[in-house]
């Protein structure tokens, strides 16, 4: 056997079994990728890689044109809301505590424009009292003064009504002896009896 014919025979020899090797290896492979993750296969790689890329430029675009702006937006309506809440709730406790300063100060007004009345009205009354118990010196007074000049009078009539009995009983007496009465003496004696009678 040449050396041409040795080459030729290896070649015939390995030629069906190289076939062989890559049809295994073609079929393996076919299995592998039948069998196992698609994403795993390096000859799609490239596909891969551009659709992947594809994919998040578009879920940027996505994300950056819609909803990002949204988020934004109800984000800054609802910071725009509790930012409102907030003043409303200043604008309530600076009402509420104005509304306690007045309450207060309506209060105190009003306890001092009752102590003032109640000051006023105590006055009034003291005066009034005052005034009273002066008309009331006034009238007793006047009325003691009219009784003492009623019992003068009626002391006065007393004695005079007292003399003429006296001397009308002194005149009878004398009579009843037998005398003549002497009126001067009889009123002299009288006088002098109740001059004496009245000290």
């Amino acid at each position: 056997m040449t050396t041409a014919d040795g080459h030729a025979a290896v070649a015939a020899h390995s030629a069906p079994g190289t076939d062989a090797v890559h049809a295994v290896g073609a079929g393996g492979h076919d299995a592998a990728a039948s069998a196992g993750m698609p994403q795993l296969d390096f000859s799609t790689f490239g596909n891969q890689i551009f659709w992947l890329l594809v994919a998040l430029a578009l879920i940027y675009l996505i994300l950056s044109r819609v909803a990002i702006p949204r988020i934004g937006r109800i984000l800054g309506d609802r910071q725009g809301l509790m930012t409102a809440d907030l003043a409303a709730a200043e604008d309530f406790k600076r009402k509420a505590r104005d509304a306690e300063s007045a309450y207060d100060k309506a209060l105190a007004d009003a306890r001092a424009e009752a102590n003032k009345i109640v000051a006023s009205q105590k006055a009034e009354i003291d005066a009034d009292l005052k005034a009273a118990m002066a008309r009331a010196d006034a009238e007793i007074s006047a009325r003691s003064v009219e009784s003492e000049r009623r019992i003068g009078e009626i002391r006065e009539s007393a004695v005079t009504d007292a003399r003429t009995v006296a001397q009308d009983v002194a005149a009878e007496l004398v009579r009843a002896f037998g005398a003549t009465p002497d009126a001067a003496a009889i009123d002299a004696a009288v006088d002098a009896r109740l001059k004496g009678a009245v000290q």
